[in-house]
């Protein structure tokens, strides 16, 4: 990855397109705003995929997350709470925790923080009718 100097931060290219990042909103995305992208992304992408083989039948996903950060440390990010809304069909709650820590197990970024990020998972789940 390249990352190039601009006037109120830096800028790289990805394939998919181009990305600013800038302490400043008006600017780009703000760093700390990336860092949980990245750990939503995925963890909510290995969850789907273990969902889809084991064949549970979810129409939707909602993961919100709630940050706590450190003022006098730099406003570093302590604490990450994921709260998954699952919607689907025959939805077993004993399965859907089993298959999030699968997932959290074969998260990349979130194995990448466990050491210095409490990354906190909740569930609920909404069963819908045909």
């Amino acid at each position: 990855m390249e990352f190039h100097l601009k006037e109120n931060g830096l800028r790289t290219e990805f394939d998919f397109g181009e990305l600013d990042i800038s302490g400043n909103e008006e600017y780009g995305y703000r760093p700390f705003q990336l860092m949980v992208a990245s750990i939503v992304g995925c963890s909510g992408s290995v969850f789907r995929k273990i969902l889809e083989k084991q064949r549970t039948k979810v129409s939707d996903m909602t993961i919100t997350a709630k940050v706590k950060r450190n003022p006098e440390e730099a406003n570093r990010i302590e604490e990450i709470r994921l709260h998954y809304i699952i919607k689907g069909f025959h939805l077993d709650p004993e399965r859907l925790y089993k298959n999030l820590e699968v997932a959290r197990r074969n998260c990349s970024m979130v194995r990448s923080v466990e050491e210095s990020i409490k990354i906190i998972e909740t569930l609920e789940r909404v069963e819908l009718s045909r």
